[in-house]
């Protein structure tokens, strides 16, 4: 088994959500907090956090006070063009949307183009900036409000913010940024300046920022946090979500480079399928009279997993499976078929919106949307 690796470049082994959250200094999302954010909320939780796949926090219940009060947060999340989008880089997309129609909040999408430049050293800026353009179209396929939400690129939005972006870096030494990063040497410069420009969104509102991300990404508002205040902006919120795994077992996430790991958001119904029952990492036994003698382990099962983070959202019909699965009823191949099903229904209405509408989403969350208009405007001193 893989030693466990968390960094914001870097997912590896058997990841321990516990020791996550003491090694962070975070929250755990105790049942108490998801109460408050329900009652608080303008719709039922979705399965993702009833759930607990959203499970550590920085400063949620401030921000569910504040809005109590009559001071609204805004939501800020983002991805990083590095390669087709799969079924993993959707969760916080999700959880942003579900707090955007929840709080009617304003929401801020950052597409790291630059960053994974800098990053990757086999990538042009030109392949950078393709992948960045159709990844908005599955983005803006999830569903947000195009009024509400402002997505830019960050080489084509630098200039409105290069002003705040300074001010801000000269706050953070580089020390700083070693210790949270662990920069080297060996990296380039470009790379140890960029984190500021991942901190500035938060600065894009008085109010305080709420971030869905995956927890990997949270040493970035370690950075935000010491100098928020200073600047005359509030500390940022952040809610984490777990890393969904890839089809072959519960080590490390589904990853964009190998491609048996990863359901990607443009597979159809038959490539979903064959991967779903060729690659998923079972929990059933060898053979079907031990399976029906010995039952299986839906906990390691990656099918049941999937189905439980995302695709079952009702309740009673996920138990039924996990007992039937678990007392020998129900088969291997029996929970691949049903999982197969219901990723394929969500991924073929996914791409009937992106082939229909988003061009035109693209451009009204971009450019041409209430929020995107006023972000354009605006300028930074």
């Amino acid at each position: 088994m893989a030693e466990m690796r968390v960094t914001p470049w870097t997912v590896e082994g058997k990841i321990e959500y516990e020791r996550l959250i003491k090694e962070f200094g975070t929250s755990p999302i105790t049942d108490e907090l998801l109460k408050e954010l329900e009652s608080t909320a303008k719709k039922p939780l979705p399965v993702f956090l009833r759930r607990g796949f959203f499970f550590s926090h920085r400063d949620l219940n401030v921000a569910l006070r504040e809005y109590k009060e009559g001071k609204p947060f805004f939501i800020y999340t983002g991805r990083g063009p590095s390669g087709k989008m799969h079924l993993g880089h959707i969760l916080s997309f999700l959880m942003a949307k579900w707090l955007q129609e929840a709080f009617g909040a304003n929401l801020y999408i950052e597409i790291t183009d630059d960053e994974k430049f800098l990053q990757k050293r086999e990538y042009t800026l030109e392949k950078t900036r393709e992948q960045a353009d159709k990844d908005i179209l599955d983005i803006v396929a999830l569903g947000f409000d195009p009024e509400k939400t402002f997505i830019f690129k960050d080489t084509e939005y630098v200039g409105h913010v290069y002003p705040l972006m300074i001010k801000a870096a000269k706050k953070v030494t580089f020390s700083t940024m070693r210790a949270v990063f662990g920069f080297t040497n060996e990296t380039n410069v470009g790379l140890i300046f960029w984190p500021m420009y991942q901190v500035i969104p938060t600065f894009f509102e008085k109010n305080r920022a709420l971030i869905p991300c995956a927890i990997d990404q949270d040493p970035y508002w370690r950075v935000q946090r010491d100098i928020a205040e200073g600047l005359g902006y509030k500390k940022a919120a952040a809610i984490h979500g777990m890393f969904l795994p890839p089809l072959q077992g519960t080590e490390g996430k589904m990853s964009s480079s190998k491609a048996e790991s990863a359901i990607y958001l443009n597979d159809d119904t038959k490539t979903v399928r064959k991967k779903i029952m060729k690659y998923a990492f079972s929990g059933g036994q060898p053979t079907v009279k031990e399976h029906r003698k010995k039952g299986g382990n839906p906990d390691i099962d990656v099918s049941f997993i999937y189905l439980k983070m995302l695709f079952e959202e009702d309740d009673k019909k996920l138990k039924e499976i996990y007992n039937a699965y678990k007392s020998g009823e129900m088969l291997t191949g029996e929970l691949k078929d049903y999982t197969a099903k219901k990723i394929s229904a969500f991924l073929e209405e996914h791409q009937r919106r992106k082939k229909t509408d988003g061009e035109r989403l693209a451009k009204k969350m971009m450019y041409e949307g209430e929020l995107a208009r006023a972000m354009w405007e605006r300028v930074y001193e």
